[in-house]
């Protein structure tokens, strides 16, 4: 018998249930290569002590266990790295469905300020940019996940969440007792969506037949489903309750709820954007942590910087991806045997091949 049921624009869940409280079935596994990869900016010797840098954070900031807190993680690598003054730099942080007008006050802020270069860290100031980009012609503005069609001076950081969700949805399957996994995204976006597809499709390449629930924690218009961990341990509890024991939330802050409903109920997690392992925010939750999907915004954001110090942004990846590792996969916590972690790199080398390709679209 084959249950299935198709979600709702505003985020319902979709499962199939052909093999839940069994255990998988898995295909024939990739063998696994050696491999290596660098970041674009390692081993260049750079001195960004005459750059005065501004940050302006999306939603939750620093201490979001995700997302920010890597943007944070590359700023102050350029700091301790580059030779950036600390007193030359300038952090701004976002306020839960603010209106547009304030975004782009804060990105005026930081050019007239004399910040120089300046990093939107997140598609929400995609629109501001628009704006206040022409107006500072010559600041030199970074946009994370997003891009600025015909703005000269905003250099887009992007990425490939997708080829790394894939390698969270292998680890998913091979670590559920009962092939029947989920997804919790924060919000119903497109951006969000790319996790929820590279998942769904890694979990269906190890194990064909394993059921995979999904649930949005708030539509796309409330964007508040990034920074609320109750809302987060509310939708995971209900994945849960359908038979979901691996979680994996693309959530930002909303997050740290699921890995708590995660403990409660004895089940497992991963860790998405940042190695969530090692997060101070989730040490009473981290050994439901079994790996992380990668999102490497620390390295596009230090890359970004030396790149500017350089006078070189021209030789930025047009997408952070697997082949630049710009995402990836970590297993902090001990608890992926060689075994896994040589279907992992399989899967990975494959990807990066093109002989595995990886949907952005669910």
């Amino acid at each position: 018998m084959v249950v299935s049921a198709c979600a709702k624009d505003s985020g319902g869940s979709a499962a199939s249930t052909d093999n839940a409280g069994a255990a998988c079935e898995f295909a024939p596994p990739p063998s696994s290569p050696p491999t290596s990869g660098t970041s674009a900016a390692d081993g260049v010797k750079v001195d960004g002590s005459a750059l005065r840098i501004g940050l302006a954070y999306d939603l939750g900031g620093r201490g979001d266990a995700s997302f920010n807190d890597l943007a944070a993680a590359g700023f102050d690598r350029a700091i301790s790295d580059l030779g950036v003054v600390k007193e030359n730099t300038r952090e701004l942080s976002a306020s839960p469905n603010e209106d547009e007008s304030v975004k782009q006050t804060r990105l005026r802020q930081l050019a007239r300020e004399g910040f120089n270069p300046v990093i939107g860290v997140g598609f929400a100031y995609t629109e501001s940019l628009r704006v206040v980009a022409p107006e500072f012609p010559d600041v030199r503005f970074g946009l994370v996940d997003s891009a600025v069609d015909g703005a000269a001076n905003v250099t887009p950081l992007v990425f490939a969440e997708q080829e790394g969700a894939f390698l969270a949805g292998v680890v998913a399957a091979y670590q559920s007792r009962k092939c029947h996994v989920g997804f919790i995204g924060g919000v119903d976006i497109p951006l969000i969506r790319k996790f929820e597809a590279g998942y769904v499709q890694g979990a269906k390449a190890a194990a064909p037949k394993i059921a995979v629930e999904k649930k949005y924690i708030t539509p796309a218009t409330d964007f508040s489903g990034f920074k609320d961990p109750a809302k987060g341990l509310e939708t995971a509890k209900g994945l849960i309750d359908k038979g979901a024991d691996v979680l994996y939330p693309a959530a930002g802050a909303s997050g740290i709820g699921v890995f708590s409903a995660v403990k409660q109920a004895g089940v497992l997690a991963i860790g998405c954007d940042a190695d969530q392992y090692n997060q101070p925010t989730l040490a009473d939750t981290r050994d439901v942590i079994v790996a992380s999907s990668l999102k490497r915004v620390d390295v596009a954001v230090y890359d970004f910087i030396s790149a500017a110090a350089r006078n070189d942004l021209g030789s930025l990846p047009k997408v952070f991806d697997l082949k630049v590792n710009g995402v990836g996969y970590a297993t902090s916590g001990g608890k992926i045997d060689a075994k896994l972690q040589g279907i992992l790199e399989g899967f990975k080398a494959q990807i990066i091949e093109g002989r595995i390709k990886v949907a952005d679209k669910p």
